[in-house]
């Protein structure tokens, strides 16, 4: 299991312009980008006490958050996706899901996954049995993914966040969703061994500083209940 490094950074609509023109300069734009971005929707699980809301809330180090997402409506191409984070390292591991495979899962028909050869399927089902864990909010939103070779560096623009608040439609395109986190644009940069200095220095802004902003957590705020106590049982 491989970490890569990880820095996120919540940014203005103008310092997002900035840095967008700079990566133009020496990066190139992810091949699955259409016009330079892409949509992406998700729909993200937790506990009926939200365990991973907390966990994240608290800054605990070592978490993990099950999602399923698929790129610019396409319906064809779904993955379930878990996102391991250890302090400033993270990992994914991702399997495909057909339509049917994910619209049976947001149904609660799950019984097929336990016997799966996927591992990370079979995991999904566990959790769903052992945690409660279910289907919480969809996640909207546009991002412009950038590459540069040297240290396999990715530096992703997302804006045009959305909350689906309590829907789990997700594989409805006419869903219903609102703003969230209005007037923020996340900034993620990802590499491996080492950040060349020409993309440490387009990345940086001397009044932004290194951030923990989750678009999760931002799209549930507006719906969630006063802390139930022990959500770490």
């Amino acid at each position: 299991m491989k970490y890569r490094h990880e820095l996120k950074h919540d940014i203005t609509t103008s310092d997002m312009i900035a840095i967008r023109q700079r990566l133009r300069a020496v990066a190139k734009a992810d091949s699955h980008a259409i016009d330079g971005k892409y949509l992406i929707r998700s729909l993200y699980f937790d506990t009926p006490n939200d365990k991973a809301l907390y966990e994240k809330q608290d800054g605990v180090s070592r978490r993990n958050k099950f999602r399923i997402r698929y790129y610019n409506g396409d319906k064809s191409v779904i993955h379930l996706e878990k996102k391991c984070k250890v302090g400033g390292l993270g990992h994914k591991v991702s399997a495909s899901l057909s339509e049917e495979q994910a619209m049976s899962i947001v149904q609660d028909h799950i019984d097929w996954m336990k016997d799966h050869d996927n591992d990370l399927i079979r995991e999904l089902y566990s959790r769903m049995i052992s945690e409660n864990l279910r289907p919480k909010t969809i996640v909207d939103y546009t991002r412009e993914p950038f590459i540069y070779g040297p240290g396999n560096v990715r530096v992703t623009l997302d804006y045009n966040i959305r909350t689906g608040l309590m829907s789990t439609d997700f594989l409805n395109p006419q869903c219903i969703t609102i703003p969230a986190a209005q007037g923020i644009c996340v900034m993620e940069v990802k590499w491996d061994e080492y950040l060349p200095e020409i993309i440490r220095d387009i990345v940086q802004l001397p009044h932004c500083r290194t951030s923990s902003f989750s678009k999760y957590e931002a799209c549930r705020l507006p719906m969630i209940a006063p802390r139930a106590a022990g959500y770490l049982d």
